[in-house]
């Protein structure tokens, strides 16, 4: 009991750490000793993970995009073993998948970048949903087959992928992203998705704030983590920080209200409370998955079967158009020959009916002029 921390002292150190400070700028801020520092951050991040397990279940979350971050173990790839590699150091992706339009992240997995890492993640992902989910990935080959194994080839899911190009001026040491080509190639895996508005930028966007609240997975900096089961528990409470304590910008709440799983914005002292006391919870066992809700016009079938999508195809043609009579015959006008051109009741005189006046014909008179009257 004497070597216990008071609780204004966890609470400096709890709020440091999820600030993305390293262990020695804790112990600078608060005065803690960085052995005690390493233990309590150990035991809250394997504390989150289970608060997690209890909070994450049941979700209807009908949108997921997928993404790994890269970060490493001890030392970079390159210089690991065979026996440190399965031993877990080295490269440690944190693979992701986040809610939308909530934010929520709804699973995570550290390890390696392969099909073993796929497959326990995409696994975890699919015990946590009640709802079968449309899912964007990037263009990681061992998606398809994780999620068709876990979700049955009836799931809409699509990758994105991202082409690359080598400029020749940088080596393949992860410290930056390689220049991209200003295009992405969209393809559809299982099911009908939305291709056209199939992205992956939410979460890529995500990850920077998973590089700014966890202090270990920064690039070009020494708060890199040097044992495995510290690096999980860091990404471990970094997240479930981020789930149920910070507010998203455009959402103006947390993760956790955008998507249900809690009721009100969790400050510190909960959370802290929450981690000390939680029991240590197994990840849920999946549950049958309900069809969603298709965001266009559709008819729910009896039954719980599904719904009934309109699919926009061509355009129907057009009725055909009813035959247009054609214009009357204009109406000769009455032969006057001394009828003065009429006048239409706009004051304006119509030209079509005057005709000119005929002439009487005029015999040849071997004796001289007619008289003037016979002339006319």
């Amino acid at each position: 009991m004497a070597n216990e921390l008071p609780r204004e002292r966890r609470l400096a150190v709890l709020a440091a750490l999820v600030d993305g400070n390293s262990e020695r700028a804790v112990e600078r801020m608060t005065g803690v000793s960085r052995p005690t520092i390493n233990r309590f951050a150990l035991r809250v991040g394997v504390a989150a993970q289970s608060l997690h397990n209890t909070m994450a279940r049941d979700l209807t979350c009908s949108l997921i995009e997928s993404d790994e971050v890269w970060s490493f173990v001890q030392k970079k790839q390159s210089r690991v073993t065979p026996a440190e590699h399965a031993a877990g150091l080295g490269e440690a992706y944190a693979f992701t998948a986040l809610a939308m339009p909530s934010r929520y992240v709804v699973t995570w997995h550290v390890g390696k970048r392969d099909e073993t890492s796929a497959d326990a993640f995409i696994k975890d992902l699919r015990a946590r949903l009640v709802v079968l989910p449309s899912i964007t990935s990037d263009g990681f080959a061992a998606y398809p087959g994780a999620i068709g194994a876990s979700f049955g080839p009836g799931v809409d899911f699509g990758q994105v992928i991202k082409n690359f190009s080598r400029g020749g001026q940088r080596d393949d040491d992860h410290r930056y992203e390689p220049p991209r080509n200003p295009w992405l190639t969209r393809r559809v895996v299982f099911g009908a998705p939305n291709i056209d508005a199939a992205t992956t930028a939410h979460v890529e966007r995500n990850n920077a704030t998973l590089r700014h609240h966890i202090g270990r997975m920064r690039r070009l900096v020494l708060a890199f983590s040097k044992d495995p089961e510290h690096h999980r528990a860091a990404v471990s409470l970094g997240l479930t920080h981020y789930n149920l304590c910070l507010i998203v910008k455009t959402t103006r709440v947390t993760p956790a209200m955008a998507a249900g799983v809690t009721s009100h914005i969790w400050e510190l002292p909960e959370l802290l409370d929450a981690l000390l006391s939680v029991p240590e919870t197994p990840a849920p066992s999946a549950k049958p998955l309900a069809p969603r809700k298709p965001e266009g016009t559709a008819r729910e079938l009896p039954g719980g079967r599904g719904f009934l999508r309109v699919v926009q195809g061509g355009a129907a043609p057009s009725p055909p158009a009813a035959p247009v009579p054609p214009p009357p015959a204009p109406v000769p006008a009455a032969a006057t020959p001394s009828a003065p051109a009429s006048v239409e009741p706009t004051g304006q005189l119509d030209l079509l009916s005057w005709r000119p006046k005929p002439r009487k014909p005029v015999q040849m008179s071997l004796f001289g002029d007619p008289p003037e009257e016979e002339q006319t």
